[in-house]
């Protein structure tokens, strides 16, 4: 006796190819490659933006080193970066500001990921403007940035992604601004910390070069947020 095998896969709607491909590659980047080997409607559903878009990046002490050798895999990165893929606009908006000093095009990239979500472009966003000394609006905006950040809690979680990104990806390459004292985000008179973060943080720093338990809580102790923000200041520009 003979038993036919059929399948309906000829019959799925491309929708729901593409529906799947996601789940697929947001979870993994070998995984997605290996769908797309299977038939050429999941080949298609991968070229999708939407897909190249939802593609999960490892973090950089993850990434394969052969990788940046890879002409096909530089292929597939530059695919997801022209499709807005939140985590590379991110990446390549911290190396256009900090290494290549292109502000205009960094600013316009951080905008981009902040605007899918992405929380430490929104705090690397946040820092840039808070450092402006030629826009009060602009300047203003990252407080107000900073103020959701905060009350998300989510300021700890992107200084240590920032920190991973240009120390890893670009070991010795990256130039931070230098913060001179019109970059002081606090202007309250009444303030009785104003002025002080960057002594609280040169402290923060020697002790933690001591090892010692003072190092942690950053100004978190500080009542005024927009001292908190000079502090953060400080910190993300030490970040490398």
């Amino acid at each position: 006796m003979t038993i036919d095998y059929f399948s309906n896969i000829a019959f799925i709607p491309n929708d729901i190819w593409v529906a799947i491909t996601i789940k697929v590659a947001s979870d993994s980047i070998r995984d997605l490659c290996s769908l797309r080997m299977t038939c050429k409607a999941a080949c298609d559903a991968g070229e999708a933006d939407i897909v190249n878009r939802s593609v999960s990046i490892p973090p950089p002490h993850a990434t394969p080193w052969w990788w940046c050798l890879s002409p096909e895999a530089k292929r597939f990165f530059d695919r997801c970066m022209v499709a807005g893929h939140p985590e590379l606009l991110f990446r390549e908006a911290l190396r256009e500001l900090f290494i290549r000093r292109n502000e205009n095009v960094g600013l316009q990239m951080l905008n981009s990921a902040t605007s899918t979500g992405h929380a430490a472009a929104k705090y690397a966003l946040t820092m840039t403007l808070l450092l402006r000394t030629d826009d009060n609006d602009k300047k203003q905006k990252g407080l107000e940035l900073y103020r959701e950040l905060d009350a998300a809690g989510s300021l700890a979680d992107c200084k240590a992604m920032c920190f991973s990104i240009l120390t890893i990806s670009w070991p010795g390459e990256v130039q931070m601004p230098r913060i001179e004292e019109q970059h002081t985000v606090c202007a309250s008179p009444r303030c009785s910390t104003r002025g002080h973060m960057p002594l609280l943080y040169d402290n923060r720093r020697r002790a933690a070069e001591r090892n010692s338990v003072h190092t942690f809580g950053g100004a978190a102790h500080i009542p005024c947020i927009q001292c908190r923000a000079d502090y953060d200041l400080q910190a993300f520009v030490n970040l490398p």
